[in-house]
């Protein structure tokens, strides 16, 4: 009952999923509870829910999944039921299904004219997989897996006994590897991008003695130091790959991460689930990047009606539906 009376003082109510147990989750505590303190003052009740809530998902007027997603996962089942309820949810199941398969983004990207590092497909059965990455990207060169997350599933090789051994290994994860151009920087743009609209940029940097932005041990993960910033500061031609990349995704709320070299930026992936940490990504937003995205909740919720209260089955949001994928 003491829920249910708290829950009357707002105009809607805002699941987010998060996995207690999770090691690498795209938002800390903290950050957590900034964006419910963010939330409640715009009138929205911001409460976390975990995987066994899926059933309680209707009470809910939007879903905001802070829990790292995959396809073949609860994240997945939980964005579709909620925009089968008519809910407001990021990330909605289109982005999840475009950012989490490299080889989809891949392709969009290039399709797309997008800048991107130059990257060849290999399949399993591919006889000469090995020959065509030697002859038309060199060494070094990077490949991966296509669902991997946090640098997970992502090794360089330097030579070719190197890059058997790496595809070897990949293979047995998946039917498909990238291989991309190693392009080399000492670090990686993040672009938050929200809407259509960048609010966020940061400067990830490289694992000291490390080739990534994160280096995994047998036991633990290390992670490179940071650099946040306003986005105007960003060079212009770095926020417009980030913009012409997400523009292909959808209007939520996007990571972009981008390879600047000399006037060259190269876009590497999108992300649909981008940490937001406090400390980090709000090191120069402060309180104001929780309430940015809190507000494009409430933007989105209220064309809808006056929450659960006022809410009369399913209600209808312009979505890119799967089979525009």
């Amino acid at each position: 009952m003491a829920q249910a009376r708290a829950r009357r003082r707002y105009r809607f109510d805002l699941a987010v999923l998060v996995n207690p147990d999770e090691e690498m989750p795209p938002s800390d505590k903290v950050a957590l509870t900034r964006f419910e303190k963010a939330g409640r003052k715009l009138g929205i009740n911001v409460e976390q829910i975990t995987r066994r809530d899926y059933m309680r998902l209707p009470e809910y007027d939007g879903l905001f999944i802070r829990e790292t997603t995959a396809i073949d996962h609860h994240t997945y089942r939980f964005a579709r039921k909620a925009e089968a309820e008519g809910m407001v949810v990021i990330d909605d199941p289109v982005s999840i299904l475009r950012c989490t398969n490299k080889v989809f983004l891949a392709d969009l990207l290039k399709n797309n004219k997008v800048p991107t590092p130059k990257t060849l497909i290999l399949s399993k059965d591919q006889k000469q997989a090995v020959e065509q990455v030697m002859d038309e990207l060199g060494f070094p060169v990077v490949i991966k897996i296509p669902d991997g997350a946090f640098s997970r599933g992502v090794t360089k090789a330097e030579d070719e006994a190197s890059l058997r051994a790496g595809l070897k290994e990949l293979f047995k994860q998946s039917a498909l590897v990238l291989a991309q151009e190693y392009l080399y920087t000492d670090y990686d743009w993040r672009i938050g991008v929200l809407g259509g609209r960048a609010i966020y940029a940061c400067k990830y940097m490289m694992v000291k003695g490390h080739w990534q932005i994160y280096q995994h041990g047998e036991s633990t993960s290390e992670s490179g130091d940071f650099e946040t910033m306003p986005t105007y500061e960003v060079p212009r031609n770095v926020i417009q790959a980030a913009l012409s990349a997400t523009k292909l995704i959808g209007n939520g709320l996007y990571g972009v991460d981008i390879k600047q070299s000399g006037n060259r930026v190269a876009v590497i992936e999108v992300n649909d689930n981008p940490s937001i940490d406090a400390g980090v990504e709000d090191r120069f937003l402060g309180g104001e990047l929780y309430t940015l995205i809190m507000q494009e909740f409430l933007s989105r919720m209220e064309p809808t009606g006056a929450g659960n209260a006022g809410r009369q089955g399913p209600l209808t949001h312009t979505r890119t539906l799967p089979s525009q994928l």
